[in-house]
């Protein structure tokens, strides 16, 4: 079921890296070709006020007197069809616009030798819409028109004023699709690169975040198993400590069975008292300390070391330390107390003493585990990964602990140091800057 849904996901998220960097080609595409457009229709409709304002408008008024094939009519032509081999267009033309819905086209400018064709006044393909501008004596840009007869193009038009600043006309200029074609195809291919960067930048960005998103999770599950592993190894601590007070409480009930069956009430009572002693150190096992995990923490270690005969101390500020995680302040102080008690069961049982402080101020934290035990030869060496001054038994991978605490104090910009100067006693001291 898990790999379904993991394939699933996989799929689902190579369509959709598909589709954005599809959406975002075509996207790009078609705005370069929108953009050619406009700059076209902008260059031909500075060509058309260009030609307008040129004309010999005397000759067209006198053409539109009389709109028939005579000199005034053949001048504008000549005029016309000049400005449109120089243009390029596919047409250059007078218009006539005297309703907002229809437009006629009065000189067409072509060649002297078309004789036949576009016979003056005839009704012109620009749409409604822009005719509509051109009545109110504005200039126009058509979208690209599709004609059976002259094929496609884009339409842009100019009002042709007289000396007075009348409009009598209109100049229009028709630019073949074919054109804008070509120069869209030329545009594109001077920006293949950029559509195909972009491509590739949405892909990594998308790659990216599912990289980081993997990378997330596995940190996720690293921390949690991390944490688990921790807290796992302290209740098992705790619960071979309690087995063995049972075990030992069990035995000493045996033996005030026995002494009481062979009615020898005094050492019965000297055996009691003993046991009083031990019921009230396990009271003592309660610690008031405000953070909780580090309440169980040395609660269970207390345990541990009692077992160990070892007189275990403890000196803990009323702080929550909120600016260290839980977990890795477990981890510090449990390995460092590890090891504390592991140096002091070497040690006959009158000798064995820890002592625990956890002080917090203003500026840091600072975690002080004092042991008596044998002396650190070499304290810088404890640090690297591996080193352990205790023999390897069973196969057991041993030299891990200190080498944790190191890494996780130097995430915190903290320092740990190791004095083992004094004779039989070592100090592990960690300090964590709160700011």
């Amino acid at each position: 079921m898990k790999n379904r849904k993991i394939k699933l996901i996989l799929i689902l998220s190579t369509i959709l890296l598909c589709l954005f960097t599809s959406l975002n080609i075509i996207t790009s595409y078609v705005k370069i070709k929108k953009t050619v457009e406009e700059s076209i229709a902008n260059q031909s409709l500075e060509a058309a006020n260009s030609i307008a304002s040129s004309i010999d408008t005397d000759a067209y008024q006198q053409f539109l007197k009389n709109p028939q094939k005579n000199d005034y009519y053949w001048e504008v032509r000549n005029y016309l069809n000049d400005a449109r081999i120089k243009l390029g267009a596919l047409f250059v033309y007078t218009l006539k616009v005297d309703n907002p819905e229809v437009s006629s086209a009065m000189i067409m400018g072509l060649p002297n030798e078309m004789k036949k064709g576009f016979d003056i006044g005839e009704v012109c393909t620009v749409p409604a819409k822009q005719v509509k501008k051109a009545y109110n004596g504005e200039t126009y840009v058509t979208e690209v028109i599709h004609d059976s007869i002259h094929g496609s193009y884009l339409s842009v038009g100019a009002p042709i004023k007289d000396d007075t600043g009348k409009i009598i006309g209109y100049l229009g200029i028709d630019i073949s699709a074919d054109m804008l074609n070509g120069i869209k195809g030329k545009v594109i291919e001077d920006n293949l690169f950029i559509l195909i960067f972009n491509g590739v930048f949405i892909l990594i960005v998308i790659a990216s975040f599912f990289f980081l998103q993997r990378w997330y999770q596995k940190e996720v599950a690293k921390e949690v198993g991390a944490t688990e592993d921790t807290y796992q190894a302290e209740i098992k601590t705790l619960i071979t400590s309690v087995s063995s007070l049972r075990h030992d409480f069990t035995n000493h009930i045996q033996v005030l069975h026995g002494l009481l069956q062979l009615e020898k009430t005094e050492q019965a009572k000297q055996y009691l008292s003993s046991l009083s002693k031990e019921v009230q150190a396990i009271k003592s096992l309660k610690l008031n300390i405000d953070h909780p995990g580090l309440s169980i923490l040395l609660q269970t270690k207390k345990l541990t070391a009692q077992n160990h005969n070892i007189d275990m101390d403890f000196t803990i500020s009323q702080d929550e330390f909120n600016n260290i995680k839980t977990t890795d302040l477990i981890k510090i102080l449990s390995n460092l107390i590890d090891n504390a008690i592991d140096a002091a069961i070497e040690l006959p049982e009158g000798q064995r003493k820890i002592m625990i402080c956890c002080n917090a101020d203003e500026a840091q934290y600072e975690f002080k585990i004092t042991n008596t035990g044998p002396n650190i030869v070499d304290p810088n060496q404890i640090f690297k990964q591996g080193f352990s001054t205790k023999k390897n038994e069973s196969g057991r991978l041993r030299g891990q602990g200190l080498f944790i605490v190191k890494e996780i104090v130097h995430k915190y910009n903290g320092h740990i140091s190791i004095d083992s100067s004094n004779h039989l006693e070592t100090t592990a001291i960690v300090n964590i800057p709160i700011k």
